[in-house]
């Protein structure tokens, strides 16, 4: 194809999605008709997919050869519900609430009397299994004007995933997954080679644990219940943060090249010598934003044994058990000096922390946790309760993920909207007891120890990740949940309490976050998610995507939406 061709092409793209300042939803008269989806039909591999809302088995009706006991079963798998091409992991993402309060969902309490409803579930889509059927489905999407929706396991805990009265693209079944030892990224010299996987858009961080370990070698990836957090999607575009993080980077400091798909139909190889303002962009800007990725190629790294912590108490008296996440506080830049990382569940009255640390004896992870181990043990005459304080080698980190994360439990399936911050080592270690405070008062929070180390090594400009990565020390999220069948006014005030509690922690902490595990409605989301690298990525996204198709919440460039980016300002 000469220039000539390739540039009235994509002034054609850019005319037809320019034509109309707002997207042509489900419904409405401007959405294709039957033969235009026969026609799309004809140019992909598997036929089209109509998504239905994840409980939609429980309603004869809606799905009459739907088994519901399948769905009340695996509700809480999160495997299972990245197989539904529908189904979020946070069901109340699968919900719409309208301008007037009424709400459309599929609720899976059948005895609520509500009927169900599609909500924000795509209605139609393409199951891609390749680079093609992606290319078809993005070109259709222009032409048409759709709005869009990029799924793979639906783990967005924001709703990015999903829109209502959209067309889906859905990634899951791009599977593949390739390991080389002396990988050369497109372009480079020969003598630049990696050890490397690739992994396709599919790939769940269980599969790609299993295959890295089959050589001996370990992967930066994600923990989640079952390992089903997918590995070469949002994740990874948002940041990626790790268990390994302080020991390798991010999962962004980790990626060597990219394949992506634009919102012109172009198929990219992305790397630091094709495309690298791209590549730049990628590596933090966000998901859903500047094309769908079909495959990322990682750098893999050395198997090395652990030491894990494992600790667990409780209090019920106040005074006590602020005394012991006081201390938890005050300790974690020595933890993290020591070669620490990892997570720790912390409720009002309760805390559990499994740290590991990487080619760290168990004699020499007992001189570091021991003094933390002695102080709470000293508590026990306060009425603390410890039910576990002890270290265990493990040979590998594939390992330790097993034990704990191979088990599927009740972290996805939940109705749940959250905030979080980024904490830096200097507020830690200047308001240990103001962050215990603020942390019960906020009836608990997930801590992760995932920054710091080789994180705060990186060039903060070095990638387009938001660069208070680069100075924080811990990441901690928290959120509320609300039972199925609140009104709009009780969820209104579910997230109203979460905002007064984020606007009290930020106090202490400023308001830099974590894109991929945030609150819905940040006051600036430009900043509070990209910090400085902003402007860069929007003038990125305008080169790469000039029809605008790639929109999500607070994502690059939504600000030229409306609030329902369905419509531009």
């Amino acid at each position: 194809m000469n220039l000539l061709t390739v540039f009235f092409s994509l002034s054609w793209l850019v005319s037809v999605a320019l034509g109309s300042s707002c997207r042509s939803l489900y419904g409405q008269k401007c959405w294709p008709n039957a033969s235009d989806f026969s026609a799309l039909e004809s140019q992909i591999s598997q036929p089209l997919i109509y998504p239905k809302p994840s409980a939609s088995a429980c309603y004869p009706v809606s799905s009459p050869s739907g088994n519901c006991t399948d769905v009340q079963v695996n509700q809480f798998d999160g495997n299972w519900r990245a197989n539904q091409s529908g189904s979020q992991q946070y069901p109340n993402f699968e919900s719409y609430i309208f301008n007037n309060g009424s709400i459309s969902a599929c609720y899976l309490n059948t005895t609520l009397g509500v009927p169900c409803q599609q909500g924000s579930v795509p209605v139609i889509g393409v199951d891609a299994r390749s680079v093609g059927d992606i290319q078809a489905a993005v070109k259709f999407a222009v032409k048409h004007n759709l709005r869009l929706a990029v799924k793979n396991t639906g783990h967005d805990n924001t709703g990015r995933s999903t829109a209502r009265g959209s067309f889906l693209i859905w990634t899951h079944h791009l599977k593949n997954m390739t390991y080389n030892p002396s990988f050369i990224p497109e372009g480079a010299p020969s003598t630049e080679t990696y050890n490397a996987m690739t992994l396709g858009a599919g790939v769940q961080w269980h599969e790609a644990y299993d295959a890295v370990q089959a050589q001996g070698r370990v992967l930066v990836g994600g923990s989640s219940s079952g390992g089903s957090v997918g590995a070469a999607g949002g994740w990874l575009l948002g940041g990626g943060h790790s268990a390994l993080s302080p020991h390798y980077g991010l999962g962004v400091d980790n990626v060597i090249e990219l394949n992506i798909v634009t919102s012109t139909g172009e198929y990219l190889t992305v790397n630091s010598h094709k495309n690298s303002d791209l590549f730049w962009a990628v590596r933090g800007g966000g998901g859903g934003t500047y094309g769908i990725v079909t495959s990322v190629t990682y750098r893999t790294h050395p198997s090395l044994p652990l030491t894990a912590v494992f600790f667990a108490a409780n209090s019920t008296n106040n005074i006590t058990f602020n005394k012991l996440l006081t201390e938890f506080m005050r300790i974690q830049s020595s933890l993290a000096d020591a070669g620490f990382s990892g997570y720790a569940l912390i409720a009002p009255d309760a805390i559990q922390w499994f740290y590991i640390a990487l080619n760290v004896t168990q004699a020499q992870a007992n001189k570091t946790v021991d003094p933390f181990f002695a102080f709470a043990n000293n508590l026990t005459s306060e009425g603390l309760k410890v039910s576990s304080a002890l270290t265990q080698p493990f040979p590998s980190f594939y390992s330790w993920y097993t034990l704990l994360y191979t088990a599927t439990g009740q972290a996805v399936g939940l109705i749940s909207e959250i905030a979080s911050r980024l904490i830096t080592r200097d507020v830690i270690e200047q308001n240990p007891q103001a962050l215990a405070d603020t942390i019960i008062s906020m009836n608990g929070a997930v801590w992760h120890l995932v920054a710091g180390g080789a994180v705060s090594k990186v060039d903060p400009d070095s990638t387009g990740v938001n660069p208070a990565w680069r100075e924080a020390l811990t990441h901690v999220v928290w959120g509320q949940g609300w039972d199925e069948g609140a009104s709009a006014s009780e969820i209104n005030q579910m997230r109203a309490a979460l905002a007064k509690t984020l606007e009290k922690l930020s106090t202490l902490t400023g308001s830099s976050a974590y894109f991929n595990e945030a609150f819905m409605f940040e006051s600036n989301p430009k900043y509070t998610f990209f910090g400085d690298h902003y402007d860069k990525l929007k003038s990125i996204k305008d080169i790469y995507d000039p029809v605008g198709l790639f929109v999500v919440r607070e994502g690059v460039g939504s600000d030229d939406w409306d609030a329902s980016l369905n419509c531009r300002n």
